[in-house]
């Protein structure tokens, strides 16, 4: 996956912690959060945690969609997964996301190894 803005920031995973106790409706610290976490090694079901409110707060952003559906497959929950990713393509494809077309082959991608 290639490294997105606040992964080049350099935001460590106790910023975005505060980020959301501050404020757990915000997309970025909900996002970044999910993302760090990923990076790190961290709980799958803590990243599906944040991923899953990052996506309810931007239904729009593929890039959610494609992290959280991974995490969904890393916890054996291929249904939800299925659903993820078929929005996150969605999404792209129906021009109400400000990008993320660049995602659709590696959701489908991903949507074909679930069969």
């Amino acid at each position: 996956m290639r490294p997105t803005l606040i992964q080049e920031a350099g935001v460590d995973l106790d910023s975005f912690r505060q980020m959301v106790a501050k404020n757990p409706r915000g997309f970025l610290g909900r996002f970044g959060l999910g993302n760090k976490l990923i990076q790190e090694g961290g709980s799958l079901e803590e990243i599906v945690e944040h991923l899953t409110v990052a996506t309810q707060l931007d239904p729009t952003h593929v890039a959610s969609h494609l992290a959280l559906g991974r995490a969904l497959i890393g916890l054996g929950k291929h249904n939800e997964a299925r659903r993820v990713l078929t929005a996150g393509i969605d999404a792209a494809v129906s021009g109400r996301s400000n990008g993320g077309q660049d995602l659709v082959p590696e959701l489908q991608q991903l949507l074909r190894t679930l069969g």
